[in-house]
């Protein structure tokens, strides 16, 4: 995958985009195109989502060894905006660990990093375990300077200051499409002090999944439902991660994973428990890749088409 550089960034973009009407495909990285694919027919969403950024502000140093000049939100806020220039419905999400890593948070306790992430008019996020390395009360402090909603639904805040502050899950309305996006987080146990996450109860993510995928599918009769997911992409133990969660539950379209810091270059695809297919994707850490999943609705009845073709028409760009 060629390198993202300032120069080829705008061409990239529209490669994998559907800023025309008309034949819409990505022959161009050897995929077939979407045949009598008309623009008049179809709704297209193009989801965009960061995780463990890390409070990575700008990007690395230019003497960095592995990373030199690269990452960080600002420059990933440029790739946003221009893909908002050839898109019409954007979708963007993060997938938690916002917090810790640079001086910034250090300074500003998480201020800096709402503030930016509000201008950039993120729709989501769910928390990560460094997102709780001021405690509660220094989250809840924070949490003035972010004008998108935080999702957590198997953090129980019942007994702390969070409580009522976050939510399970959040319906987003984009172009006539109703969206469900809900938030999983990782066992606190162990990463996090407990005086740093106090009486929070965590609960079975997978349990949890099932449950509010249900109602968002079948209550809700949401077009797309989305899992922001802080468990980890995978693992050599038992401990829970996005590969389980995606073959054990239903009703997901697409996990947006985090924690593990992985680099996929593009989403992967899993059968649910009900055989049907869904998505994992997952845009490794300090801003330096940006996941993208575009997926195609009817127009005339909001059904999604095949997820295995938002798989294939998108990829992630890296080595921002």
């Amino acid at each position: 995958m060629e390198e993202l550089t300032s120069q080829n960034r705008r061409s990239f973009i529209k490669k994998l985009g559907l800023g025309t009407a008309g034949v819409v495909g990505l022959s161009s990285f050897g995929v077939p195109a979407l045949v009598n694919f008309r623009k008049d027919d179809f709704i297209k969403l193009s989801v965009l989502h960061t995780n463990d950024m890390h409070s990575r502000i700008e990007s690395f140093p230019k003497d960095h060894k592995k990373y030199p000049g690269q990452g960080g939100i600002v420059n990933v806020a440029k790739i946003i905006s221009e893909i908002r220039s050839v898109d019409e419905e954007v979708l963007l999400l993060d997938a938690g660990d916002i917090f810790q890593g640079t001086p910034y948070f250090n300074e500003f306790g998480g201020e800096l990093e709402f503030k930016l992430m509000s201008k950039l008019s993120y729709d989501c996020a769910t928390m990560g375990n460094h997102d709780f390395d001021n405690g509660l009360e220094g989250f809840d402090k924070m949490l003035p300077h972010a004008n998108f909603p935080f999702v957590t639904a198997n953090y129980d805040f019942k007994d702390t200051i969070l409580y009522g502050k976050t939510k399970p899950y959040q319906i987003i309305y984009k172009k006539g499409l109703k969206i469900g996006v809900f938030g999983l987080g990782v066992a606190l146990d162990g990463l996090v002090s407990k005086v740093n996450y106090g009486e929070t109860l965590y609960l079975d993510p997978i349990e949890k999944a099932n449950y509010f995928s249900n109602i968002l599918r079948n209550d809700e009769k949401c077009n797309l439902v989305v899992c922001l997911s802080h468990l980890g992409y995978d693992y050599k133990n038992t401990k829970v991660c996005d590969k389980d969660l995606a073959t054990k539950t239903a009703n997901i379209d697409l996990i947006i994973g985090g924690h593990t810091h992985t680099f996929l270059e593009k989403a992967e695809t899993f059968i649910n428990k009900s055989g049907k297919k869904v998505l994992v994707n997952q845009a490794g850490w300090s801003a330096l890749s940006l996941g993208r999943v575009d997926f195609v609705f009817s127009r005339k009845d909001g059904v999604l088409v095949d997820t295995e073709e938002a798989a294939l028409r998108t990829l992630n760009y890296t080595n921002i």
